[in-house]
């Protein structure tokens, strides 16, 4: 009998950016003169007291197996950080401690859902949404949010899509990859849709929740509309807001049942996280806060000079993004002058004769806009748009 891989694995594709990533290392390693703006990563180092806490872990011979759902510690710091920051009053046997937010939406896709159950996502997406949902066995309903209403879903739009076998939203605020953050008004109106459908168990992705430039605080759904708290998730982590992507941290907060099923999975995959890195994540979210300003200011820096540059060009349209380190935007027509197929040729031209790394806005589910990353320098950044405004005059 022929050995080959199973159906599951032969459903999912491999995440898109990190298949962009990948081709630009190697271009580079070729010789080529590449700028990658594909990556989701942060391009500061972590803060030096977060580095130190690790190493005084070891020293302190903190480097054996933790609970499967997180040291005491750390627990302790997340609702610490959920009460003092979000409002929201969580127990220890609430909350489970993952390799990496991901991992949280993984673990919460795989404890909940049965074969055939629906997944709401807006798109445009988080690559691996879809595929977590296809994983456990879901089906993705993905309801399109376009640049005229801000990439942002709509209340009709949400009721008309939710159907018997829905189990699941998935809200992420900030969004990756638009940049789009839904206000207090808009997400009391979903929630009165979803309190008409208690079947309904809602994750709210805030793992960009400090990279925002908004006037009013961020809010995630359960400070507009309590009554969810009884089938909400919380998922986030310590990676974007304190630059320490590699450590993989993540936490979900929720309903301690949903928490208890989460927990069992991942006790047969990981166990638990890093014991270091757990004693890290405990001292980024427990100690001096004044690093996640400073890094937001920069990526509010360079958001505000990209959009400048991608204004004056021609051949695309981009909306400002209210928060993350992406923005979205529409190349439809410099597709159609160009003469790709479509968005993923385009990268492929772009990267080809611009040195230019982005990811197309299939990945996302939104075809024809391309997401960039300005998680790098500015000097880095005048670079990628003198390129690409090069590339664009020349269509």
């Amino acid at each position: 009998m022929e050995l080959k891989e199973s159906r599951r694995a032969t459903g999912i594709q491999p995440s898109p950016t990190l298949t962009v990533s990948a081709k630009a290392a190697r271009l580079r390693r070729e010789g080529r003169d590449i700028i990658a703006l594909s990556a989701g990563e942060p391009d500061f180092d972590t803060p030096e007291r977060i580095k130190e806490a690790a190493a005084r872990a070891m020293r302190e011979g903190l480097t054996k197996y933790t609970p499967v759902d997180g040291l005491p510690e750390l627990k302790r710091a997340i609702t610490d950080k959920l009460r003092r920051e979000n409002d929201l009053a969580y127990e220890d046997n609430q909350i489970l401690v993952s390799c990496g937010c991901k991992h949280s939406i993984y673990n919460l896709a795989q404890a909940l859902l049965d074969p055939g159950d629906e997944v709401i996502i807006p798109a445009p997406y988080w690559v691996s949404y879809p595929d977590i949902t296809l994983l456990a066995g879901g089906h993705p309903a993905l309801l399109y949010a376009s640049n005229s209403q801000n990439f942002k879903l709509l209340p009709e739009q949400l009721a008309q899509a939710i159907t018997g076998r829905t189990r699941l939203l998935l809200l992420n605020s900030p969004n990756n990859p638009s940049g789009a953050s839904y206000d207090e008004g808009e997400l009391q109106r979903l929630a009165e849709v979803l309190l008409q459908h208690p079947q309904v168990l809602i994750a709210s992705d805030d793992i960009y929740e400090h990279i925002r430039w908004r006037d009013e605080p961020f809010r995630n759904i359960l400070n507009v509309c309590p009554e969810l708290t009884p089938r909400t998730v919380i998922c986030n982590g310590v990676s974007k807001a304190y630059a320490m992507t590699g450590w993989r941290i993540g936490y979900a907060a929720g309903p301690e049942w949903i928490v208890a099923a989460m927990k069992k999975i991942q006790s047969q995959s990981t166990s638990g996280a890093t014991s270091i890195a757990q004693a890290a994540a405990c001292e980024a979210l427990a100690g001096d806060q004044s690093e996640v300003k400073r890094f937001r200011d920069a990526f509010r820096e360079r958001h505000d000079y990209v959009c400048r540059r991608l204004d004056a060009m021609p051949h695309i349209h981009c909306l400002p993004a209210a928060g993350t380190f992406y923005l979205f935007p529409d190349f439809g027509p410099a597709i159609q002058r160009q003469g790709a197929r479509d968005d993923v040729a385009f990268a492929e031209y772009l990267l080809e004769e611009a040195g230019l790394a982005m990811v197309p806005g299939t990945a996302f589910g939104a075809p024809g806009h391309m997401r960039l990353s300005f998680a790098a320098g500015l000097e880095v950044l005048t670079d990628a748009m003198d390129r690409l405004e090069l590339a664009l005059k020349g269509l």
